[in-house]
């Protein structure tokens, strides 16, 4: 507990960084665009991997910048190209996930016990708890029914969505992007 605290007070002040703002923003575009190519399978299923930048800016700026980061992407990305009516719970959503990337990876070593780690936490946390929650209250539809159509695509796209995540992560860890950025912040 007491490094969650002390990453979230790092993310913190690294946050306020012009460069941290920067590097931010472009991710944000890179999300933006990633979630115009979401392929829709039914009006409640949908892939994407708009997820990418999220945990990109978890790893480097850390929780608080990821979760921000988040929110901010998931507001934008609403007013850029809605799919459907605006509800906070997605927004929460957005904040999770990106504040447990940020405590998963930031400052930490890449491996691949932690990466399916925060993919399975995100995964069984926000796709199948909470987005079926916000549908179902949505939409009026019975959570249940929700639940188990999204638990097949799920367990269909866990692995897949892990090992892109692993290897993305990877190459920001091997290029040294996270210490460059670090060094002048």
């Amino acid at each position: 507990m007491k490094q969650i605290l002390n990453s979230v007070r790092l993310s913190a002040k690294e946050l306020g960084s012009i460069r941290a703002i920067t590097v931010c923003g472009m991710l944000l575009a890179l999300q933006i665009v990633l979630s115009m190519f979401t392929i829709h399978i039914t009006a409640i299923l949908r892939i994407s991997f708009s997820y990418l930048p999220i945990a990109a800016v978890g790893m480097i700026f850390g929780p608080v910048a990821g979760g921000v980061f988040g929110v901010a992407g998931d507001i934008l990305g609403y007013f850029i190209c809605p799919t459907g009516p605006y509800f906070p719970g997605f927004t929460l959503n957005a904040f999770l996930s990106g504040f447990v990337y940020g405590v998963f990876f930031y400052r930490k070593p890449v491996s691949l016990r932690r990466t399916f780690s925060a993919k399975a936490l995100i995964t069984f946390l926000i796709s199948i708890l909470l987005n079926p929650l916000w549908l179902s209250i949505l939409y009026g539809k019975a959570f249940f029914a929700v639940v188990s159509a999204r638990i097949v695509t799920n367990l269909v796209m866990f692995p897949i969505e892990a090992t892109i995540l692993h290897l993305l992560l990877k190459m920001i860890e091997k290029s040294r992007v996270t210490r460059l950025i670090r060094k002048n912040c």
